[in-house]
């Protein structure tokens, strides 16, 4: 058994030994491969024009946001585009460089700025020992569009919002509550349920032991023993890569092992994935929800759906429920597993910029 899945096993494994939903052991190993879903290619593909660090306020506390801004030149009538990485352990930036770069680099009638922002305590921001969950991601993404201080400010109200995973449902989430108003919005890969929850459920006797496991990992010295075991170690990385995060192998390059190995060594960096691996960030606790999210935006704001042929099975079921949804103005599929956007970041970037294209000419 892989060393992560066999840590999270043995919280787990009574509580999985009383369901009548028993779950094989040998796929624990998914808990680990789970955990990572986000990374990039096999050096940093292109330079951003900026860089900068927001102060994200959070009960009094200001919190330093790395983001990056990339366009070409300064070309009349642009289109702001916000583009926010996949939650996880490994979670960055720059899976979506060669998206930006691809996209704003393309001459047309509108032309694209892409702002890439990381989330608070991954990547390169500040990783403080917040209760993190879903509302806590939610009240980040809020204000970091609606502040007249953020690196979105002069979006004019006509931001396009891009995200991964349970970022772009925690999005679309924020988008019908009508806490932001974007113009347009891209789900690559959405997904709503954390590792552990999508495969043993939300029982109160799971909930219990989520609860062991994610208390465990925020404790000060036994919390970083547990972290290395579970995900801060290259051979756990390289093994959820080629497992799911990649539909190729042969794509996962040591450059991205390394790059992301040094992510899961800075300073606070279990705090997410504590809360990512146990559910409490994910926006929604069904599938009914999922659609639910999505249709409170139709007819209001156009919505792409991006899937992929190779995602794991639970999660790709999940995806392929958003097709012919309410509220989904397009659907498509396109190579990879769970973060498309840095494996084929040109066929994304394809799809993203047909969906920008098509949305906004039917409008004016």
């Amino acid at each position: 058994m892989h060393p992560s899945a066999a840590a999270a096993a043995a919280f787990l494994t009574p509580a999985v030994a009383a369901s009548s939903r028993l779950v094989p052991l040998r796929r624990a190993r998914l808990f680990a491969v789970c955990a990572v879903a986000s990374p990039p290619t096999s050096k940093p593909a292109s330079s951003p024009s900026k860089t900068g660090k927001w102060q994200w306020t959070f009960e009094d506390k200001p919190i330093s946001v790395y983001y990056e801004e990339h366009e070409q030149g300064t070309a009349e009538n642009v289109k702001n585009i916000l583009m926010i990485p996949t939650i996880s352990d490994v979670s960055t930036v720059e899976e979506w460089r060669v998206v930006a770069k691809d996209i704003v680099t393309r001459k047309g009638e509108r032309n694209y700025r892409a702002t890439i922002v990381d989330w608070p305590a991954l990547g390169y921001s500040d990783r403080p020992s917040l209760n993190y969950n879903a509302d806590v991601m939610e009240n980040f993404l809020v204000q970091l569009i609606n502040s007249p201080n953020s690196p979105v400010a002069d979006a004019d109200g006509e931001l396009v919002v891009v995200g991964g995973g349970h970022a772009a449902t925690i999005a679309v989430r924020a988008a019908g509550k009508g806490l932001i108003k974007p113009s347009a919005v891209a789900a690559v890969a959405p997904t709503w349920a954390g590792p552990l929850p999508i495969v043993f459920g939300r029982g109160s006797d799971m909930e219990t032991r989520y609860g062991l496991l994610r208390g465990t990992l925020r404790a000060p010295a036994i919390g970083w023993m547990m972290y290395n075991v579970l995900v801060s170690n290259e051979k756990s990385i390289q093994s959820q890569y080629k497992s799911h995060v990649y539909a190729n192998a042969e794509n996962v390059t040591p450059y991205i092992i390394e790059s992301r190995y040094e992510l899961t060594k800075r300073k606070g960096a279990r705090f997410v994935p504590a809360a990512f691996l146990t559910g409490l960030l994910d926006p929604v606790e069904s599938r009914e929800e999922f659609l639910q999210l999505f249709a409170k935006l139709d007819g209001d704001v156009p919505v792409l759906v991006v899937s992929t042929l190779r995602s794991p099975k639970r999660s790709k079921a999940e995806m392929e429920a958003l097709k012919g949804a309410k509220g989904v103005t397009k659907f498509v599929e396109v190579p990879g597993a769970l973060l498309p956007q840095e494996e084929y970041p040109l066929a994304v970037a394809e799809e993203l910029y047909d969906f920008l294209q098509e949305s906004f000419s039917s409008r004016r």
